[in-house]
């Protein structure tokens, strides 16, 4: 045991709460006490606690954490092609004060809220290029997400 001790099994990659969100997984049924969090990069992540007061805790602390470490997010990558491409989410913390943040994270939400709108509106011929649906279903789905 002493040389599996110093080997060890091998390193996991920590998981960076940054831009993440944990929230109750009102859907999951099978166990009691269970909490998502899904992450910058969309992974989705089940955890369970022994009670509804210590997931209501994780909870929150892990909210409290990722919103700390939330920089706003950097423009997208410019290109020549009129491709949709997400913006850069930071993992640096935040220097801004929670006040701040908080103003910054009620705009951004608005925006994106006016622009899921506006995608909305402006839907894609049935019949146009495959490409120009792909594309169309990728900013939809990132603006749901948001």
């Amino acid at each position: 045991q002493e040389e599996e001790e110093e080997d060890g099994p091998e390193a996991e990659e920590p998981l960076g709460v940054h831009h993440a969100l944990a929230e109750r997984a009102s859907k999951y049924t099978k166990r009691p006490n269970v909490f998502r969090l899904q992450t910058a990069d969309q992974r989705l992540f089940l955890f369970q606690a022994p009670t509804p007061e210590e997931m209501f805790s994780w909870i929150s602390r892990i909210n409290l954490v990722a919103a700390l470490f939330s920089s706003p997010p950097f423009p997208a990558a410019v290109g020549s092609q009129r491709r949709f491409v997400r913006p850069i989410l930071p993992a640096a913390p935040s220097r801004s004060p929670p006040e701040e943040q908080h103003r910054c994270h009620e705009e951004w939400m608005e925006r994106v809220a006016q622009e899921l709108f506006e995608h909305q509106r402006n839907l894609p011929e049935k019949r146009g290029r495959a490409r120009d649906l792909d594309e169309y279903r990728l900013k939809r789905d990132y603006l749901l997400y948001e």
